[in-house]
């Protein structure tokens, strides 16, 4: 089976140096074409487009990335509760038949109460996930029924339910969802296509998507898997140390650099790793996770692109489809992933599917 990579774009080029995060600041249209014509030459197949309570809008950005692409695919984050589900499905629906199918959307509840205040949500985060259950299902009936259908949940109510435009996917565009708490678990495979998982070591991934597959398999369903890295790559391995050591000094002296206190369960589970060790599996690395707080992608690869190629192949022999990879030089290392990385990645995964199963 191919493997899909995804980038990340944001859009705004503020915070020069070594960023954590690409989606604060406003909008440069130039710095957002840019930024997707790159990934799209490189050889992404999506990028994800981030929700934040204070960040611009996640299907405009898209829709005007799209514009400035021909093929590249977009990931939009989005967050159910503020949008009602039977709109949002035909948002999703326009956009994805105005692009010719490259829409899939990543489904999150929040990272923090705080951020959700922000915004006007004050469910806590377990009734959220129940919410965005009810808030799925909803969706895809709208994308599935062919008659106008009523609907009366413990979250949302509607009569006379139906959607003149279809999808341009069938049956529609691939959802992502992601979480370490037993909600979200328990969510994500139920209404999944592909679970996101954060980068962590090779048994803990084992143990996890066993764990996601027999959740899936009591509601009769199978689940693909995206996991997070943040490669850091150079023509040599010690280069590559160097590097990742110097961008941990130069995020360690930014004002990104968050509180050492994890904020979710995610964030719990990244923090623990880092404890047992900086270092696992020869190049996975999770120095900047502990210096970060384990908020959001921080696991890093480090190596050439050949062994971090290597490495991330060693996970898609465990069932992982989907890499969604990007650096700390957002620009320039979405660009260098395009020389050999992704090439590699790519044709490893297709070498290894010619291998006969024993």
């Amino acid at each position: 089976m191919p493997v899909a990579v995804i980038g990340m774009i944001g859009t705004s080029p503020e915070g020069s140096g070594a960023r954590v995060h690409v989606i604060d600041g406003g909008i440069s249209t130039s710095f957002l074409t840019e930024f997707a014509q790159v990934h799209e030459d490189a050889g992404f197949d999506r990028v994800l487009v981030g929700y934040t309570s204070h960040a611009a809008e996640g299907f405009q950005v898209a829709q005007y990335a799209a514009s400035q692409t021909k093929t590249l695919g977009f990931l939009i984050a989005h967050r159910p509760g503020f949008v009602a589900p039977t709109l949002m499905a035909r948002k999703a629906a326009t956009f994805d038949t105005l692009t010719g199918g490259r829409l899939a959307l990543h489904i999150i509840v929040g990272v923090s109460d705080d951020e959700q205040h922000a915004d006007g949500d004050y469910l806590a985060k377990p009734e959220r996930y129940a919410r965005a259950g009810e808030y799925l299902a909803l969706m895809k009936r709208v994308w599935t029924n062919e008659k106008p259908f009523n609907f009366d949940g413990t979250y949302y109510k509607a009569d006379r339910i139906f959607s003149g435009v279809q999808c341009h996917q069938n049956p529609h565009p691939p959802i992502f969802f992601g979480g370490s708490s037993p909600e979200a678990l328990e969510t994500g495979a139920q209404y999944a296509d592909y679970y996101a998982l954060f980068g962590e070591p090779l048994a803990e991934t084992q143990e996890r998507i066993g764990q996601l597959r027999d959740f899936a398999a009591k509601h009769n369903r199978s689940l693909n898997f995206n996991m997070s890295f943040r490669p850091i790559i150079a023509a040599t391995e010690d280069a590559a140390w160097d590097k990742a050591r110097a961008t941990l000094d130069a995020i360690g002296g930014s004002s990104e650099k968050k509180p050492t206190k994890a904020v979710d369960a995610s964030s719990h589970r990244l923090i623990g790793i880092s404890e047992k060790g900086e270092v696992h599996d020869e190049r996975l690395w999770f120095g900047i996770a502990a210096a970060t707080g384990g908020v959001g992608n921080t696991s890093c690869l480090v190596g050439t692109p050949e062994q971090v190629a290597e490495a991330m192949l060693k996970y898609y022999d465990l069932g992982v489809r989907s890499f969604l990879v990007r650096g700390f030089d957002p620009v320039n290392d979405a660009r260098e992933y395009g020389h050999e990385l992704i090439p590699r990645l790519k044709q490893g995964a297709l070498d290894r599917d010619r291998i006969p199963k024993s």
